[in-house]
């Protein structure tokens, strides 16, 4: 992982290409995937979120950040509590899908072990509600993806910024909470 030392006078080095380092240049080692990490220079101690939160108000104050002011609102509100619930709202809905389908199969294999459905039956029953919920996520998909191309065309973020992000609060909820320690 690279290490980025932070200076007294907020200039960034960077250990492994030894040289400064700007905060877009930090911005794009992470936009390409790099872990990265930044200490004060004197002390040692890890200055990752203040420089990941520098680097998103900066983006914000050019124009150009990704964050809608629902969610800056959101998390200055509730504090270090709604990183998590928000990276749970993110991720809920693919949940929701995979819940219906074991729900669906549950309540067939009830219904057979009630007798109420012969057992070919039932596996019949459910292999229909499950490709019948599946043919709705298909569609669910097609629509997606023409919603996906109009928001791509206005300049809204992708998933994969919205992954990023919810990484990014992830590792900014941890320091937080070693902070708070």
């Amino acid at each position: 992982m690279p290490v980025i030392k932070r200076y007294p006078n907020r200039k960034l080095y960077d250990t492994a290409s030894k040289q400064y380092i700007s905060l877009d240049g930090v911005s794009e080692m992470i936009r390409r995937g790099e872990p990265v990490q930044v200490v004060d220079h004197a002390t040692g101690e890890d200055h990752t979120t203040l420089v990941l939160t520098q680097i998103i108000a900066e983006q914000e104050k050019r124009g150009s950040g990704f964050l809608p002011l629902d969610v800056l609102t959101g998390l200055v509100q509730a504090g270090g509590n709604t990183l998590v619930t928000l990276r749970q709202r993110l991720s809920g809905p693919i949940d929701f899908l995979r819940q219906v389908d074991e729900e669906i199969q549950a309540r067939v294999e009830k219904l057979v072990s009630l007798g109420e459905l012969a057992e070919d039956e039932g596996r019949r029953l459910a292999q229909r509600l499950i490709a019948l919920g599946a043919a709705v996520r298909a569609e669910r998909e097609v629509q997606e993806a023409a919603l996906q191309r109009a928001l791509e065309a206005r300049g809204v973020p992708t998933r994969e910024d919205l992954a990023k992000l919810s990484e990014m609060l992830d590792r900014l909820s941890a320091d937080v909470d070693g902070l708070k320690k």
